[in-house]
Parts: structure tokens; sequence; C-alpha cells
């Protein structure tokens, strides 16, 4: 079950945090969160899951900044939100999306018990001018059926800061060495 506008009121601050919190920026089902003022972009031309990628920090002047295709654009809420007992989902707002601006693709889902900002993975398919501060997607909450389970925080926890992907931790020390050794096998043969 989603939970409507007005129950997100009701359990502000006591079964779910959304920091700050305007009353103005509630939907019939849904919180509109705003975009914060940096961005980061991959500085790799290929992306490898199995290692940490370099990247590089924009900021987003008050004029706002024009996104173009072709780049993967990671950027966060401004708003912390904390959920206990509710899963919360985060979704491109379709006002956006009508655009041509995308957000938040493959991460939406998030974890019960999760604290933090979201960072948000953004695309465009033609340029956008986007802004710092702009609404630019909703969260949704789901009520949780059956026990819930400590199943830790997760490795983007606590989160205050745009997270690139952390995929490569959850490739294990042997199978990172293998991979090494066979890189360097292949360079041995060449």
């Amino acid at each position: 079950m989603i939970l409507s506008g007005e129950e997100i009121r009701r359990l502000q601050g006591e079964e779910i945090l959304i920091d700050p919190f305007d009353p103005q920026r509630l939907n019939p089902n849904s919180y509109n969160l705003s975009l914060h003022d940096e961005l980061l972009v991959y500085e790799e031309v290929v992306l490898d899951s199995a290692c940490p990628n370099r990247f590089a920090r924009l900021k987003i002047p008050a004029e706002g900044i024009t996104l173009h295709p072709g780049q993967l654009y990671l950027g966060r809420t401004v708003e912390r939100i904390e959920s206990p007992r509710h899963v919360p989902l985060i979704q491109g707002r379709s006002s956006l999306a009508r655009l041509g601006f995308f957000v938040c693709p493959g991460g939406s889902l998030g974890a019960v018990g999760y604290r933090g900002t979201w960072t948000l993975e953004m695309f465009v398919v033609q340029p956008v001018k986007i802004y710092p501060a702009m609404q630019a997607c909703q969260i949704y909450f789901h009520q949780l059926g059956g026990e819930l389970g400590d199943h830790g925080g997760g490795k983007y926890q606590d989160s205050t800061d745009i997270e690139p992907s952390q995929m490569y931790l959850e490739f294990g020390r042997d199978s990172l060495n293998q991979q090494l050794e066979l890189s360097f096998e292949d360079l041995i043969r060449s």
C-alpha cells in the first residue's frame, strides 16, 4: 500500500523524516524533493563496475546549467530522508520527463531504514537546462508487510553527499585479484 500525502504529513517527524519538510510539496501520494547545487560526472571513457571510477564535480549556478545527451549526471537531494518502517521509492517528475529529463531510472527503490540524502541518476535526451533547488523528483512510501529483520544500513547509509557507484565493493577480493592476474597474464602474452 502506498501512503497518501496526508499520511506522509501525519507520520512526518515520527515514522518518516523529510528534512527540510515543506507541506506545499505534498502530492496526493508523494512528496517532491529538490535538487542540490552540485553534480558529479564520470571522467572515465569506459566505466568499470569492479573498480572505483574517477569523477569531477560541477556546481549548478543560480542561472542554471545545461545538461547534454550522452552523459550520465549524478546529483543528490537537498532533503535528508529517514524511513525506519516504510519502503521509500524515488521517481522522476512527469513534468521534467516531458522535457526529456529522466531521474533515477535504475536506482529508485530504497531500503527500509535508509537514512540520508538520495543520489539521483540523471540523463537527458536533448539539451535541458536545470537549476539548483528545483523540484526534480518525488518520493513515495510503501507500507512493509512481514517481519523486518536486520539487514544493516547498506553501503550508502547516512549519505550526505553524491555517491558514485560502489558496485566494486560487491566484488570479493579473491575475484578482484583473479581479474588482475588474468589482466597481467594477457599483458605478458601480448
